[in-house]
């Protein structure tokens, strides 16, 4: 039995320590967990050890600094994560270990405004069929990380706008899923997602305060403070598609005038070029025949380049973040959607904070969101089951930080 304050359980703290900060990290040499984690070389390097016998870690060679060293992740079979993002028009789901390996992944095209019930028995199936191709036994999923186009209320889990998804009104997404899967899911909105993929693996990597832009059937905006995803009391922070540029323009599906979408979102800007490319036009359709030197196109681009600018300036007035990532079709334009951003941005963002923003376009296309949502996955494993109970302590060598002491270092962050 362990008491609180007890070396065994100070031992035990220690080793969740560092599973934790591999787990998020997806591998890090040991010197790296010695920083990350505030434990001392030798502790960290019985603790290492430990954690191999027992089969929660792989220790590999490698370089760090053109020394040689051994990167630690965790056991390719340790468990399984799964990603599921419902997009308006598609739905996608992914497969990983807990090594930050993507083992599977696949995508089809779904009317998720139509119908809950449609969309959850087609991610059931799709869940069942990947995680099948992968060979890997189903009770090995440790969660599941889920994705919707729209606000979660906090307090009761459910969509917080019943006018962008109009067919899941009532819906607790995470609840439906997780009864369904017979696992732990958490849920967030799709641009939160598109944050934390790119976070973690893409554009974003090496920052700690970025906003990520999704502009697509709406547009809306994951923020990350300090490293950590910004949701607000509410959860609906981050919901730049409906801040006001014009009082007196197109009325919003939110019921008000002039939001940012009705100037960005696709369902907005494709009747703009109907008369000229047609009724079946496409956002990708648009973005490619931009590329290829089409006007109207490059000049419906351009203007929804500025419309985001004054939002993103808006965020750079608020929160000074380091970086803003754009995500979504539109980022497939490259400069011809980022230029106009940045001189928006420029002209009305302040000087000091305009300087400090870069603007790049997200490094992961349409799997941000997916990728996002194993990350969430990964986050809320729990340490203390990735633990062999059978390994016996490993000895520790008398250091400075010594395994009596459980250092006060911060809960390591996707960074």
């Amino acid at each position: 039995m362990q008491t609180p304050g007890s070396q065994s359980s100070l031992h035990r703290a220690n080793l969740e320590r560092v599973v934790r900060a591999v787990r998020m990290a997806g591998s890090l040499t040991q010197a790296e967990i010695a920083r990350t984690t505030g434990l001392s070389a030798a502790t960290v390097s019985n603790i290492v050890r430990e954690l191999k016998d027992g089969g929660t870690v792989e220790v590999t060679p490698t370089s760090a600094g053109g020394r040689r060293a051994r990167s630690v992740s965790l056991s390719g079979d340790a468990g399984l994560v799964v990603g599921v993002d419902f997009g308006h028009t598609h739905l996608r789901v992914a497969i990983g270990n807990l090594a930050h390996q993507v083992l599977a992944e696949e995508s089809e095209p779904l009317d998720v405004d139509a119908s809950s019930a449609q969309g959850f028995d087609r991610a059931e199936a799709l869940v069942g069929r990947l995680i099948e191709a992968t060979g890997v036994d189903r009770a090995k999923v440790a969660g599941v990380g889920l994705g919707v186009p729209g606000p979660i209320d906090v307090e009761s889990g459910t969509l917080g706008s019943t006018s962008i998804l109009p067919g899941w009104q009532g819906i607790a997404p995470a609840q439906e899923l997780s009864e369904r899967l017979g696992v732990p899911v958490s849920v967030d909105n799709d641009a939160n997602l598109g944050a934390l993929g790119e976070l973690v693996w893409g554009s974003g990597r090496g920052v700690k305060d970025l906003a990520y832009i999704k502009v697509a059937g709406g547009v809306g905006a994951g923020l990350v403070i300090n490293g950590e995803i910004y949701r607000g009391p509410g959860g609906t922070a981050g919901e730049i598609g409906h801040i006001t540029l014009d009082e007196s323009g197109p009325v919003c599906r939110c019921g008000n005038r002039g939001c940012l979408e009705t100037f960005a979102a696709a369902r907005y800007v494709l009747p703009l070029l109907h008369s000229t490319h047609g009724p079946d036009l496409t956002m990708d359709k648009v973005v490619a025949l931009a590329r290829e030197g089409d006007p109207g196109c490059r000049r419906v681009i351009s203007d929804v380049g500025r419309h985001i600018g004054s939002g993103v300036a808006n965020l750079c007035n608020l929160l000074n973040p380091s970086r803003v990532v754009l995500g979504g079709d539109l980022a497939e334009s490259g400069e011809l959607v980022l230029t106009p951003i940045r001189e928006s941005v420029g002209r009305y963002a302040i000087p000091s904070a305009a300087r400090q923003l870069s603007v790049l376009p997200g490094a992961l296309g349409g799997r941000a969101e997916v990728l996002g949502a194993l990350a969430l996955a990964l986050s809320e494993v729990g340490d203390s089951t990735l633990i062999a109970p059978s390994v016996p302590p490993v000895p520790s060598a008398p250091t400075s930080a010594g395994e009596g002491e459980l250092p006060q270092a911060p809960t390591p962050v996707f960074t």
